[in-house]
């Protein structure tokens, strides 16, 4: 039997409600069913074509506007609307934060099914654009070409591309001209590994045929004004050095100029030879005294001043004395653990990436703290009885997992030893909330705080307090 059409509705005059999750918008169909939109704000009327029906819900487009809300701004990217990044840049600031928060009280009650307490405002970004310090960008031979374009009928002669990935299709790539969310040099230096490449016949990659040699460009910068260039080649050649070295001429700003040679089908540099072609192969980043070294693999939270103020927060509501034994789980480079070491007895740190624990001890030496340890492993598996038998019964355990939030076992862990206080970050509170809804019947939670990271997007990092009943 064939498959029925999708076909597509229109409906009008639809009332745009509400934000939901991953920066859609509300409306409702005239049958009571939800719809999700991808390119309206809560408060615009609209007409809508649909695009997917499901049995509760469609997803659709709105196709007129019969009213803008009054929550609407410019948006002052080009690209906004085609580029998959900042979709709620056509949103006032104000109004995100007050999305982003609702999102997580909602998530807390409906999934946690926990009882709240007065919530703080969520912490604003000063900086709402050009806050980034970590940018990745592809290289393309056959770039997203616009309507008009392909109407056209013309032979497009330059069909290179230096940009993003269109949402939805792995092999189209957005020309960039300008991006708005990392601080020159980024753009210049974007924009002049394109032009050099073009003028000089190095072939852009085409990740269809796997062929060319440009694959892709990371850009990384730091507070303390520092410069990290990596370029990615899908081979090795002659034309390699070529650039690098205009790159090092024109930008006497890149501390650390690198790059990698990767004949896999994918972009992922985490199992390559970073090869470092001039300057340091590290740059530095800085906070409250501490200093962090980074490498081309290491993560960093990418918006350094708001990372500052998630780990005021997270340290805050530890509520450390001096006395007392920290476990931090998930710790990545252990930039929290470091960052709550002096006030802490001692820190365990646990991540099961081997390069970013190294990057934790080599740090935590060139910050002379010597009551931190670290640790590599599946966190399920190293966070066990004797784990905890060998290093301490923990008073306080932070915990800063992935999107996916804790896996079960090691929620039961923790339940297992009962710590005095939980501090739990979070770059998904609908995942935080399941966990802590496998907690409630042992813990309260005692404050909440969430903190916008990333300005312009639907993303929120939230911090919650969890005091042992």
């Amino acid at each position: 039997m064939s498959r029925k059409k999708n076909r597509r509705q229109v409906f009008e005059n639809v009332e745009v409600i509400d934000a939901g999750a991953k920066g859609k918008s509300i409306g409702k169909a005239p049958d009571g069913r939800v719809i999700f939109l991808s390119n309206a704000v809560p408060g615009d009327i609209v007409d809508v074509q649909t695009t997917k029906k499901r049995k509760a819900f469609f997803e659709g487009q709105a196709i007129h506007f019969h009213k803008y809300s009054e929550k609407r701004t410019e948006a002052v990217c080009e690209h906004f609307g085609v580029c998959g990044g900042c979709k709620w840049q056509h949103m006032d600031y104000q109004h995100q934060l007050y999305y982003k928060q609702k999102e997580v009280e909602n998530n807390l009650l409906r999934i946690g099914k926990v009882t709240l307490p007065e919530i703080s405002p969520i912490l604003g970004s000063e900086h709402r654009y050009f806050y980034r310090n970590k940018m990745e960008f592809s290289f393309s031979s056959k770039r997203w070409l616009t309507q008009e374009e392909i109407d056209s009928a013309k032979d497009i002669e330059n069909k290179n591309a230096l940009g993003f990935h269109i949402p939805g299709m792995w092999d189209k790539i957005l020309d960039i001209k300008k991006c708005h969310l990392q601080a020159d040099p980024s753009n210049q230096i974007r924009l002049e590994a394109r032009k050099f490449a073009i003028d000089n016949d190095i072939q852009f990659f085409d990740p269809k045929e796997h062929s060319g040699l440009l694959r892709t460009l990371m850009i990384r910068t730091s507070s303390t004004g520092e410069v990290m260039v990596l370029v990615q080649f899908y081979k090795d050649d002659h034309k390699r050095e070529a650039l690098l070295n205009h790159l090092k001429d024109t930008f006497p700003e890149i501390t650390s100029l690198q790059f990698v040679i990767n004949e896999k089908p994918n972009d992922t540099i985490y199992d390559q030879e970073v090869i470092c072609f001039h300057g340091r192969d590290h740059i530095f980043e800085e906070m409250e005294g501490l200093k962090f070294k980074i490498n081309a693999k290491s993560f960093y939270q990418t918006n350094s001043e708001q990372a500052y103020e998630l780990y005021k927060i997270t340290r805050d509501f530890a509520g450390l004395t001096g006395n007392e034994l920290v476990y931090d789980l998930y710790t990545g480079t252990g930039t929290i653990a470091q960052f709550v070491a002096k006030k802490a007895k001692k820190v365990i740190g646990v991540e099961s990436v081997p390069e970013a624990i190294n990057d934790a001890k080599i740090n935590a030496q060139l910050n002379g703290i010597d009551n931190v340890d670290f640790f590599t492993g599946d966190m399920k598996k190293v966070f066990n009885a004797d784990f905890i038998n060998t290093h301490g019964n923990p008073d306080i355990i932070i915990t800063d997992p992935p999107r996916d939030g804790m896996h079960k076992d090691v929620v039961q862990q923790i339940l297992n030893i009962l710590p005095q206080k939980i501090v739990y970050v979070s770059c998904n509170s609908a995942t935080q909330a399941r966990d802590l809804e496998l907690m409630k019947d042992y813990y309260k939670v005692t404050k909440v705080q969430a903190v916008d990271m990333f300005p312009q997007t639907f993303h929120v990092e939230n911090v919650v307090l969890l005091e042992r009943i």
